[in-house]
């Protein structure tokens, strides 16, 4: 997998909506953060765009996204929001701009489509907070997102309270994001390779039967039998109203069924600590310990 350059002081940071909209404080105060940090964040004029729940046509978003992988100015592109969108643009993208000179890329939730196309090419990307969540993320969530941009060692991982599902050891690159994101890419071309892979997964606002559904397919699909692991971020806002279980048992139940070694809890995703994760690049899960250690560092110094 090929890692791109560390991200530097003054470096050129391409702010994209391949998805929904956003509101324009969230947004500024993102942008703030990035300035803060000593990076020059830029965006095209019409990033403000609306079209439905899609922040702008797909032609706009399309344009957007394909000339931010073709700058060879930008040492990243960090997307601004997830919601929906980036999945309809997958087959118009091109990526020899961004396999000639790799730049990292940066988003989670709906941008798992991305991730997973990226990651496909045989390029690392960042599973982490975009612009919008910036200006609301703990300082130990910007910390680690600054470290793994910056090139300094990813880890290790480990977390508290640990749900151990399969006890065991993993190891392999770290796939996956968004689970109702990443459940839609099977019969595509688009899904990163899964043999041999340790499988991340995290939700928000999906109910405990759709859950259920999703991780059913993707066992019925064959991926249960390719992975060597799975890992379970946060689960947010994903309860059955007046209900006498939760999603985090549904899901558990569910990925026990796959046999692998499988730890959940992980603070990655829609919930108040959004830890960066390294996608695509090796990894070693302790699902008996809670503890996630990675191969090297995300980015290139």
């Amino acid at each position: 997998m090929r890692r791109a350059p560390a991200l530097g002081p003054g470096d050129r940071v391409r702010l994209v909506a391949p998805s929904g909209p956003f509101p324009r404080d969230r947004f500024e105060r993102g942008v703030e953060v990035l300035r803060r940090y000593g990076v020059e964040p830029v965006w095209e004029p019409d990033l403000f765009d609306t079209h439905r729940y899609l922040a702008g046509s797909d032609a706009r978003r399309l344009g957007e996204l394909q000339r931010a992988l073709d700058d060879p100015s930008c040492a990243a592109i960090l997307a601004v929001r997830g919601g929906y969108g980036a999945m309809r643009l997958l087959p118009r993208l091109r990526l020899d701009g961004m396999l000639r000179r790799p730049k990292l890329f940066c988003g989670f939730s709906d941008l798992t489509a991305l991730h997973a196309m990226l990651n496909r090419a045989g390029l690392v990307t960042l599973h982490g907070p975009m612009v919008c969540r910036l200006g609301e993320e703990p300082d130990e969530s910007l910390d680690r997102l600054r470290r793994l941009a910056e090139g300094l060692a990813p880890g290790p991982l480990l977390w508290e309270p640990v749900r151990t599902v399969t006890p065991g050891v993993a190891e392999g690159p770290l796939v996956g994001g968004n689970l109702s994101v990443f459940s839609r890419l099977v019969g595509t071309p688009y899904l990163p390779p899964l043999d041999g892979a340790v499988l991340f997964l995290e939700d928000v606002g999906e109910r405990p039967y759709r859950l259920d559904r999703m991780l059913t397919h993707l066992r019925l699909a064959g991926v249960a039998e390719r992975v060597a692991g799975v890992l379970v971020g946060q689960l947010t806002a994903c309860e059955a109203p007046n209900a006498d279980y939760d999603a985090e048992t549904v899901v558990a139940e569910c990925l026990a069924e796959w046999q692998v070694p499988c730890a959940m809890g992980f603070p990655a995703g829609h919930g108040e600590v959004n830890l960066a994760l390294p996608l695509g690049l090796g990894c070693r899960l302790d699902a008996s310990l809670g503890r996630l250690d990675f191969e090297g560092p995300a980015t290139q110094s």
